[in-house]
Formats: C-alpha cells, sequence, structure tokens
C-alpha cells in the first residue's frame, strides 16, 4: 500500500511540474507591427491546440537581436487557459544544406551523358565517310563498276561537304562537353566546403496550462532592433496673388525600412512618433565646487584644478551644440480626375502620436524603403522676403506655419515647391503640436538688394598707451519689382565684446532696427518694412570699436553659449 501510494505521488508531481510538459512548436505568423524611429514591436499570432495539461509553446527562430525584457504574452480561448513563464534562450547557428546543388549537379551530368552519346555517332559517322573516301572510283557506281571521270568531281564534293559538317557537328559537341565537365567539377569542389550557417536565432518558450483540451490563439509582442522609418515631407506653397491668398499644403510620409531577418508579409502596420532609445528619466546632476587652483608639485604633471574646471565648462557648451500607363486609346471621359492617395489614420494621446497604414502590407527584409502617405494639411503661411546683406546679397521667400496638428513633426527631409516648380530641398527638425516652423523657398528674383559702404574712419594712435579707434557705417537698399506689396525682412550685425578692453558702440547714425536681436544672437538684428510696388528702403547701420592701439583684434565666430 505504501509503495502503491509513492508511485501515485511521484506521477502527480510529474504531471505538474511545468519543467517537464511537452514542448509544443509553435507555427505563428507576423500579423501586426509598429515601427519605431529605431525599433519595431513586432506580434506574432499562433492558432494552436492544446491538449489537457501542461504544454510548453516554443516559438523557434526568432530575430537574435530581439529584447528579452520587451516580451509579452496574450492568450484567448474558450476554456481556462493559464500562462505561466516566459522564457528565451539562444538557438545556436545550424548548417543550412544546400539541396539545390545537388540536383543542379545531378542534371549537369545526365546532359554530359548525352552529350558523349552525340560525340560517339558523330565520330562514327566521321570514320565511315573517311572509309567511303578510301574507296577506289572503280568501285563507286551502283552496280559495282568504276565511276564514270565527270563524276568523280561530285563525289569528291560530296565527301567534302559530309566531312566538313560532321566536323563542325563534333567540335561543337566536344565544346559544350568540356563546359558542363567545367562546370560540375567546380559545383562538386564547392559541395566540399563546409556548409552555410545560418545565424544564431532566439527560441521563445511560454508555460500554457488548461483543464481541458481546446484551440486557443496565442499573441507574442516582442521588440527587435533593426527596423526604423524616416519622416518626408513636401511642402507645396502656393504664393497667391492679389486676389488669392498665399496657402501651403504640408505632406507627410513615412519611408519604413528593416533588417531584422524577419519576413513581415501581410501585416498590419503602424508608424509611432516615440522614440525607444532615449533615456526615461533625468540625469542625476551632482553638485560642482569652485576652489583656487593650487600650484601643482614640481613631480606633479596633472592639470590645475582651474583648468580642469575650465575644460569641463567647455564640455558644457559644446553639449549645447548637440541637438504604369494604361494601354491603347485613352477613354473619353468628361472630366480627369487626379488620383488620391490613401491615407493613414491618426492616433494622437498625450505623449505619443502613431499612425495607421490602411490595409495590410507586406515591407521585405532586404532594407529598401517603403513608403507610405500618413497625411496632409493646409496652412495659411506668412510670408516675408529676408535676406542677409553683409554674407549675400539675395532675397530668399521665407514662409512660416504652425503645427496645427495633434502629432509633432520629427526631423527630416522636406521637398520643397513654390508654385508647382520645385526649388530644392531643406531639413525639418523637431516641431510640437503649435510650435512655428519657417520654410524657405528659394530666391526672389524680383527684390533687389545692395549692400556698400558709406564711410569708414580709423585713427592712427602716435603716443604709446592710446588708443585705436574704427568706425564703420554701412547702407544696405532693398527695392521691390513686383507689382503687389511684399514684406521684407533685413538682417545684419556688429561686433559684440566680452572683454571691457574692447569697446563697441553702435553709432546714432543706425536705421532703429525693429528686432534688436534676433535668435539671441548677441549683435544681429533685424528691420522689417512692407515694401511696396516699386519701392526702395534704405537701412544704415554704423558702429565705433576701440580697443588698446599696442594689441591686434581678430574677429571670429562666437561659440554658441554666447550668442
Amino acid at each position: 500500500m505504501r509503495l502503491a501510494a509513492l508511485t501515485v505521488s511521484c506521477l502527480a508531481l510529474v504531471a505538474a511540474s511545468p519543467a517537464l510538459a511537452a514542448e509544443m512548436p509553435a507555427s505563428s505568423k507576423i500579423d501586426a507591427v509598429i515601427v519605431y524611429p529605431e525599433a519595431a514591436a513586432v506580434t506574432r499570432v499562433a492558432n494552436i491546440d492544446l491538449p489537457a495539461g501542461a504544454t510548453t509553446l516554443v516559438f523557434k527562430g526568432l530575430p537574435i537581436d530581439l529584447d528579452p525584457a520587451s516580451l509579452r504574452v496574450e492568450g484567448e480561448a474558450p476554456g481556462k487557459l493559464t500562462i505561466g513563464s516566459v522564457e528565451t534562450r539562444v538557438a545556436p547557428a545550424e548548417a543550412n544544406p544546400d539541396t539545390t546543388l545537388d540536383a543542379r549537379i545531378k542534371s549537369l551530368r545526365s546532359e554530359r551523358e548525352a552529350l558523349q552519346v552525340a560525340i560517339e555517332a558523330l565520330q562514327g559517322k566521321k570514320a565511315m565517310i573517311l572509309r567511303f573516301a578510301q574507296t577506289g572510283p572503280e568501285k563507286l557506281s551502283a552496280d559495282g563498276k568504276p565511276l564514270d571521270i565527270v563524276q568523280w568531281d561530285a563525289a569528291w564534293e560530296a565527301v567534302g561537304a559530309a566531312l566538313t559538317k560532321v566536323g563542325d557537328d563534333l567540335r561543337s559537341t566536344q565544346t559544350k562537353a568540356r563546359d558542363l565537365d567545367e562546370e560540375i567539377r567546380g559545383l562538386e569542389e564547392s559541395r566540399q566546403q563546409p556548409a552555410a550557417k545560418t545565424g544564431p536565432a532566439r527560441d521563445v518558450t511560454v508555460a500554457l496550462e488548461t483543464d481541458a483540451a481546446l484551440e486557443a490563439v496565442v499573441k507574442l509582442t516582442y521588440r527587435v532592433a533593426g527596423a526604423s522609418w524616416q519622416p518626408l515631407y513636401d511642402a507645396r506653397l502656393d504664393t497667391g496673388s492679389q486676389s488669392k491668398q498665399a496657402s501651403l499644403e504640408l505632406v507627410r510620409r513615412a519611408a519604413v525600412a528593416q533588417r531584422t531577418g524577419e519576413a513581415w508579409d501581410d501585416v498590419s502596420l503602424s508608424v509611432s512618433t516615440v522614440s525607444t532609445n532615449r533615456g526615461t528619466a533625468v540625469p542625476d546632476i551632482q553638485p560642482k565646487q569652485i576652489a583656487f587652483a593650487e600650484p601643482p608639485a614640481a613631480f606633479d604633471a596633472a592639470p590645475s584644478l582651474g583648468g580642469g574646471f575650465r575644460k569641463e565648462a567647455g564640455r558644457e557648451r559644446d553639449a549645447l551644440k548637440a541637438p504604369p500607363p494604361p494601354l491603347g486609346m485613352p477613354m473619353a471621359v468628361p472630366e480627369a480626375k487626379a488620383a488620391a492617395e490613401i491615407k493613414s489614420a491618426l492616433d494622437a494621446g498625450a505623449y505619443e502620436a502613431s499612425f495607421r497604414v490602411p490595409g495590410r502590407i507586406t515591407v521585405p527584409s532586404d532594407g529598401s524603403q517603403k513608403s507610405f502617405l500618413l497625411g496632409s494639411q493646409t496652412l495659411s503661411p506668412s510670408l516675408v522676403v529676408k535676406t542677409v546683406p553683409a554674407l549675400d546679397p539675395t532675397a530668399y521667400l521665407d514662409a512660416g506655419i504652425a503645427n496645427e496638428g495633434d502629432a509633432p513633426l520629427l526631423p527630416g527631409q522636406v521637398s520643397l515647391l513654390r508654385d508647382g516648380t520645385f526649388v530644392g530641398v531643406g531639413q525639418i527638425g523637431l516641431v510640437a503640436p503649435g510650435d512655428n516652423l519657417e520654410l524657405g523657398f528659394g530666391a526672389d528674383d524680383r527684390v533687389k538688394v545692395a549692400r556698400v559702404p558709406v564711410k569708414r574712419k580709423e585713427n592712427d594712435p602716435y603716443w604709446i598707451g592710446t588708443n585705436k579707434t574704427e568706425a564703420d557705417e554701412f547702407k544696405t537698399t532693398v527695392k521691390n519689382l513686383h507689382d503687389f506689396p511684399i514684406k521684407v525682412g533685413i538682417i545684419d550685425r556688429i561686433p559684440f565684446s566680452e572683454t571691457t578692453t574692447i569697446v563697441v558702440e553702435q553709432l546714432p547714425a543706425t536705421t532703429p532696427p525693429t528686432e534688436k536681436m534676433i535668435g539671441d544672437k548677441r549683435g544681429v538684428m533685424g528691420w522689417t518694412y512692407v515694401v511696396q510696388p516699386n519701392e526702395t528702403k534704405e537701412v544704415h547701420l554704423a558702429y565705433r570699436m576701440r580697443w588698446p592701439a599696442d594689441r591686434e583684434v581678430v574677429f571670429e565666430d562666437a561659440p554658441l553659449a554666447l550668442r
């Protein structure tokens, strides 16, 4: 009785242990993919018939770059279904035998044997013709009598033609045979090399338990690297006219590419604006102490605290810089309509925006890009012609818009079209909903800009200890050659100094700027006017610089932190 009870208890423990549950391979298919700017979330679906009790479901051959921490499992069944542990294991690389190589060699050998039969037949035919040619003319007639001398030329021509044809056929057949021999030899040598191996992969095991046999649907979701999407934009500006207001259509597309090693065939595809590679919390900033620098000892070559502090401050300043046409005749139709592109559906939340591409999509795993239309919006731009005459006496048309959508504009390339004409390619930075964006649409040749020096004055000091002074004045003229008023923005600058021994002052001859500092850049100012047709505007900029006469000065671009 005790032995029977012990046996029953052991059997119960074995049946209850998930580690000893039978493994069942999961025949799954990728159903949905969400692509982030630098990764993708893949959802696989497996329809399985589960027996009663414990089962270990195995998803084989998943990408090695799969993030184990991102694994999530969901299940549906008509009865009770319990999901236990989810584990990953690395499957070693396996040999990948090339069965097509053996089939090719077998086919080539069969073809080589057929050519050998043809060669032997042609060689026999050639030998027979040669024996016939060696027979004397006295035995060549049909009745065995000597051949008439007038027929000898015809006989020789027949023999020569026959030998030529047989020789050509034999030579061609032997050439084909040699080519086949070389191809077979090369294939056999490659077959002797080690078989190619597939890269390592991951297997995911899911412990399941049911009360009875049932049909279940198990969904496995994981994050994988090797996939990304990039935003592409079309900005189509209609500059309007005196009776028509300007408009700008901003078209947004997504270029998706993936090298995950998995086939995304007939999947539900979405793209998300969430960056999964960013940090999840603010960095921990440490206290910083400033102290007097102590002179280093004679044997100590380490840098002083003061030098180290200056280098670190420089690093902090550097960190701020990072940021097919139809065939046949066309049918007569009352009115031709432009084809409409299918737009993606936007799901916008407080912290994320995603676009669902309609229908089912296939994205190859070779890294090639596939483009989708996400949406478009027509905006009312504010147009201004801007010029920086100190650097370039060209007027450029600038359109300012606000992102009125619910999703941010991610950094990407924008194709610029002005009144239906392609004018170039630009770049868009990150623009949050509600933020403003400025786009340049090329040169405006009907706005003429000129910047000339009016006067320059500098002293030549004669005494030691005196200062050197230099005064400059420039005049910028802008003329509107359009037949309608335009808004013009002129941008210019004067030097600035970080030391008290160099003094820079703006002179009264300067035209008062409408914007004293542009973009928080010291010394950079702007003038904005509405210029009427054929009207000319003048802007004067005058300043004076003073520094010790025994010192030389240089002009250089200011560090970003000081602008």
